[in-house]
Parts: structure tokens; sequence; C-alpha cells
């Protein structure tokens, strides 16, 4: 062969592999490319990055006008789903569907989240074969079962087309008067929390589903429902370290992505404002303390606890001031706008700059990354495989 011929195939070579090497990184129609984080929100208005920092409810059982401008007016971040917009799993995908396609012209895909905890917390449609409580699976005792749980949530939500369940639970439930956790946690002893829900994690995670572990920095030692009023926790640092944080440290060790903040009053740490809205809270304890690097959510921001003290545009803006990444407003469009506008207002008027608001963004768009997210549309529901698994889980549980 003559050296111009070999000079040439080398050629070919190098473009061949040149090309292969381009779009493994940057997949052709693929949303949210690897590494580019930084080129996204350099390309992104105000309006966008502060859209991004939002979870909004959603109306009905399919795509509304107020839903629909949420996507593709103020580019939301995602949107969370209860029972009540969740009727059999053909509508339920179909919704879910409507979301994605008007997403489709947006560079970021949809987070799409539910609480799918088992036992009494879920949401997913009927024809599913429920899931023992936490505090069955806590006296099973057993990690293998936990992770087992994990990924069967993982397979179901995404058979669904979600990709976020804000789950597993980690409060210890060491209230027994407690209106709000109950068997929703695993134990009252904080290393049985922190095993099991750091498996159920990682099951969760296997699927390549996002994992929201709640309600830092513990919600188990309260005797009010957030939902309902403010709860009050008169613990120091001290003995929140020696119980409801140990599940928390634990999970961000070994690899925690997004942490829901609750809204809980910590008087020893901050006496004025609930955790969610707190800088004590998320940004000293949370960030600094424990060292977490991850993405900060907020619980609902229209439950009482908040709703009842703040105006919504307030409480958003008093939760990006402590640290938190992405506010969660359930329910009301309108209301998740009103926040928006609050957040872009605080920035105009230095109240927040906009280099925080890119720390947020950045956060987001690199867990959006992680997990590959997307706005594939999902097919048809087939739920006898799940069933099978869950039936199997349940068969190892004591009733």
């Amino acid at each position: 062969m003559s050296k111009n011929k070999i000079g040439y195939s080398l050629l070919i070579v190098m473009i061949l592999v040149f090309i292969l090497s381009y779009f493994a990184i940057n997949p052709i129609g693929g949303k949210n490319r690897e590494g580019d984080a930084g080129s996204l929100i350099s390309d992104m208005t105000l309006d966008e990055k502060i859209g991004q920092m939002l979870v909004a409810g959603v109306n009905g059982t399919q795509m509304d006008e107020p839903t629909k401008n949420l996507i593709q007016k103020h580019k939301v971040g995602g949107f969370i789903f209860f029972s009540d917009h969740l009727k059999n799993p053909e509508q339920t995908v179909q919704f879910l569907n409507q979301l994605k396609e008007a997403n489709a012209d947006n560079p970021l895909p949809l987070l799409l989240s539910v609480d799918e905890e088992g036992g009494n917390v879920t949401r997913l449609p009927g024809g599913l074969t429920h899931f023992p409580t936490n505090q069955k699976i806590g006296n099973a005792n057993d990690p293998d079962v936990s992770y087992e749980v994990g990924t069967i949530l993982g397979k179901g939500l995404k058979e669904f087309g979600f990709n976020l369940d804000f789950a597993p639970v980690l409060d210890v439930n060491s209230n027994p008067d407690n209106p709000i956790i109950g068997d929703r946690s695993f134990s009252p002893d904080p290393d049985i929390v922190s095993e099991l829900g750091i498996h159920t994690m990682k099951g969760i995670q296997s699927q390549n589903i996002l994992s929201s572990i709640k309600h830092f920095p513990g919600h188990g030692d309260t005797s009010v429902d957030s939902h309902l009023a403010l709860p009050v926790v008169n613990k120091s640092l001290q003995e929140l370290e020696s119980l409801e944080l140990i599940p928390f440290k634990r999970a961000i060790d070994e690899g925690a992505d997004l942490i829901m903040v609750a809204h809980i009053l910590l008087p020893e740490l901050d006496d004025t404002y609930p955790s969610s809205l707190s800088e004590a809270i998320v940004t000293d304890l949370l960030r600094k303390r424990l060292n977490y690097k991850g993405v900060v959510i907020t619980d609902d921001m229209t439950m009482k606890a908040v709703a009842d003290n703040y105006g919504m545009g307030e409480a958003a803006a008093l939760s990006v001031k402590a640290g938190s990444d992405l506010i969660l407003i359930a329910h009301d469009a309108q209301k998740a706008v009103t926040a928006m506008e609050r957040l872009k207002s605080a920035v105009k008027n230095g109240e927040i700059s906009e280099e925080r608001i890119d720390e947020s963004v950045k956060r987001i768009i690199n867990l959006k990354q992680k997990y590959h997210l997307d706005d594939t549309q999902s097919g048809e529901v087939d739920l006898t495989e799940l069933n099978q698994a869950i039936k199997s889980i349940n068969s190892k549980i004591s009733p």
C-alpha cells in the first residue's frame, strides 16, 4: 500500500473517531448535553433561570392552558402530581406525555415528580398492589428487602414516565404523638432508619430515578402536622446530631442527590424562620456542617406552616436567600407565577444576586444531566411484572 493511501486511511479513521466522540457527548436531538451546564446558563435569560427553580402543581387530569403557560412561557423546572391528577395508567401516561411534548422546544427536560413512598402514601393510579408501610419494612430490618423496594418503586415510576420520587422518608419516629410521620418512618432507631433508608434510596437511583430524601432536618419529633400549622422542635444542635441528623448525614455520605427541607421551626438554631426559609438550617447546617453539595428542595410552600405566615412570593425569596435551589409549589399555577415574579424582582433590586440564582441553576442542570433525563414519551404500561414483584415483597414482610 502506498504512503498516500496509508495517510488517507489514517485521516479517515481520525475523522471517524472525532465524529463518534463528538456525538457521544452531544447526541443528536438530545437535551441536556453532558458538560455544558455553564454554557447553558450563559445562554439563559433571568426568567428562564428562575423558571428552572420552580416545581409547580398541575390542575385536573390533562394539560390545561395555565400548565402549558408554565412550560412554554415560564420554562418551569418541573411538576408535582397527586392522586387526584392520576386516574388510571392510560390517562397518567397521556398526561405526562402532553407535558413532555409541550416542553419539546425547551433545552432542559422537566422534573416529573410524585410522593411514592409505599404504604399509605402512594400516588400512582389504580391497578398497582400496595407496598407494606415503612414501619413494617423497618420491623423486618432487612437491607436487601429495602433495596428491592426502592428498585421496584423506581421501575414503577419509570413505567409511567416519572423521573423524581420524593422518597424515602428519613425521619426518625421518636415521638409517638406525631400526627404526620408515624408508619411512614422505618423506626425510632436512627441506625435502622439510616441503613434501610439508604438502601431504598439506592434502589430508586438504580432505575435512573431521582430520589429526594426527606424531611430535613427531621420531622419525627413533632406533635403538629406542618400541612396544618407550624411545628416547633425545641432541640439543640447537639441533640439533633445525636438522633434526627444521623440518617441524613449518612445518606449524604452515601450519595444523596436531592434533599427536601421541612417547614419546622427549630428555635435553638433559628428562632425566626422555619427550616425551609432559614439560612441557619439550609446553608450553615446542611451545606456547611454536613458538607452537602447537592440540590435542596423545599417542602410544598402551600402547606399552612408557611402559607399562613408568609406570602408565596416572600416565602420563595426567603428560601432562595436561605440556600434552597428548588421551590415546590403544588396545586396552584398562579402561586408559582407569583413566586417567579417575586424572585425576578428580588434580583432586579439587588436583594438576591444573579450569581446566587446561577449557583442553584447549575446544581439543577448538573442533576438533570447526571441522570440523563429527557422528555422521551412513555408507551403502554404493563403492571403485571410490577405487581408480582410487590407481592413478593409483601410475602417477605410480616403482617
